[in-house]
């Protein structure tokens, strides 16, 4: 296998789970000097869900690209319509998320091409 499928097939996975990793960095904002011990622990766990619903997407979209470039082209939207006013928040988070779903649906399409073509 060349340099570039590698990078098709990997690229995306790596990338998810890069972003989940960047967005458990806010969970830390639930520790804030003067907070209870109990509260702020529940806010981090709470903080926690998002980047947890991430890593299970690129978990369950390993073997099926096409769930991955959904789910995380379906998130980028979601969050972009939810986060409207804050137009540097929806570059910083629905950007990301935008391209890591289309490079999933690549690695889909052309794992796909290179299955058609072996046939």
């Amino acid at each position: 296998m060349t340099t570039t499928p590698l990078l098709v097939v990997w690229a995306p996975r790596v990338l998810g789970l890069a972003f989940a990793v960047f967005t458990t960095l806010f969970a830390f904002d639930g520790f804030q000097k003067g907070k209870p011990f109990g509260a702020a622990l529940a806010e981090f766990m709470m903080q926690l869900l998002i980047p947890g619903v991430l890593v299970a997407i690129v978990v369950l979209s390993w073997r099926r690209a096409w769930l991955g470039g959904v789910a995380f082209v379906l998130l980028a939207a979601l969050y972009a319509v939810s986060s409207w006013s804050r137009l540097d928040w929806v570059l910083v988070i629905s950007g990301p998320l935008l391209a890591v779903g289309l490079l999933f649906l690549w690695s889909w399409l052309y794992q796909r091409h290179t299955i058609t073509s072996l046939s």
